[in-house]
């Protein structure tokens, strides 16, 4: 997400935009939320985006929920004219069985008093599971192609079979397979692979599993992960701190890639600032020594560019902070 709220890449994610009622619908993209019918215990997540479409301030004063199965919280309160957050909900399906729609209100005081009422709705289910509870991918570098895979295990229905797997990006290609068969119950194992090319973010989507079973029609298995970069620094951003004119300061930065690579050229450096390689070689991690040494105060806001002889995404950059007194 991006942690943003979450940033949505078409195709991973995608929304559809409800006519408003107000001035205060007008801000959201979307004003509801059916997850379908789900297994019992997974917890379900979905983010509404709220953008400030308007020449002037609005700020969100309060969020209540119609139940305490789901929470409700926005990234960020206030925001100014073109800015935008996220709303993001989470709903606990341990709490309820069969279907179940929530309210949520989201109070608006500026510029002036509204209300938008978002609806969440889902069908909680005892006759499948999933384990574990999400296609989870965590953490991977961008160009890797990892897999994912759940059990889905279906019960009370000799016959049913699962029809169809649907994705909601081309960026995966899901594999299922009936592992067994035995009286009343059935189980598939379903896996899941990303593409290399899957941009960099953290991204939420998912599986849907159709079946035979009028009564269960769909099955919603979630999947979370985040790409990495293929080339990153640790830290991005280095701040040296308060420096006196003529000291000098320095920082350790360590640039990691997904396979050995060599370090072409460092960018940005002058007689105040540079930046050195542990090494010449190719290797899949190197340290970066970075050195301040300025000569008159003021702020000092830099960044450096380093280049690799890696093929694709072969540049990081390295922002640098600090106080230069007298």
């Amino acid at each position: 997400m991006y942690r943003f709220g979450l940033v949505v890449l078409a195709g991973l994610w995608t929304t559809s935009p409800l006519l408003a009622g107000s001035w205060a619908d007008s801000l959201f993209q979307e004003l509801s939320k059916d997850f379908g019918s789900v297994p019992r215990g997974p917890a379900l997540q979905h983010s509404f985006t709220i953008k400030n479409n308007r020449n002037e301030v609005v700020r969100i004063s309060s969020i209540r929920v119609s139940c305490g199965c789901l929470s409700a919280t926005a990234t960020r309160s206030t925001l100014n004219p073109g800015e935008e957050t996220t709303l993001v909900a989470i709903m606990d399906t341990t709490r309820f069985v069969g279907h179940k729609s929530v309210t949520i209100y989201v109070h608006f005081d500026l510029p002036r008093s509204d209300e938008v009422r978002l609806v969440v709705r889902a069908n909680g289910r005892d006759d499948v599971q999933l384990s574990p509870s999400s296609l989870a991918f965590g953490s991977i570098k961008r160009g890797s192609t990892p897999t994912a895979s759940v059990t889905v295990t279906f019960y009370g229905d000799p016959h049913i079979a699962v029809s169809a797997v649907d994705v909601e990006s081309n960026y995966l290609s899901p594999k299922l397979t009936e592992v067994r068969r035995q009286g009343t119950e059935a189980v598939y194992k379903l896996e899941v692979t990303l593409r290399a090319d899957t941009p960099v973010g953290k991204w939420f989507s998912d599986v849907w599993l159709r079946t035979s079973n009028a009564n269960l029609p769909r099955i919603r298995v979630p999947l979370t992960v985040e790409v990495e970069s293929a080339l990153t620094a640790s830290p991005e951003v280095v701040n040296l701190g308060e420096v006196k004119v003529g000291a000098e300061v320095e920082r350790k930065v360590v640039v990691r890639g997904v396979k050995p690579f060599r370090i072409t050229a460092i960018q940005g450096q002058d007689d105040a600032l540079t930046a050195r390689a542990s090494s010449a070689e190719a290797r899949p991690v190197h340290v970066l020594t970075v050195k301040l040494k300025p000569t008159q105060p003021g702020q000092v806001q830099r960044s450096l560019q380093v280049k690799t002889d890696m093929p694709e995404e072969g540049q990081v950059t390295i922002h640098t902070t600090a106080t230069v007194v007298k």
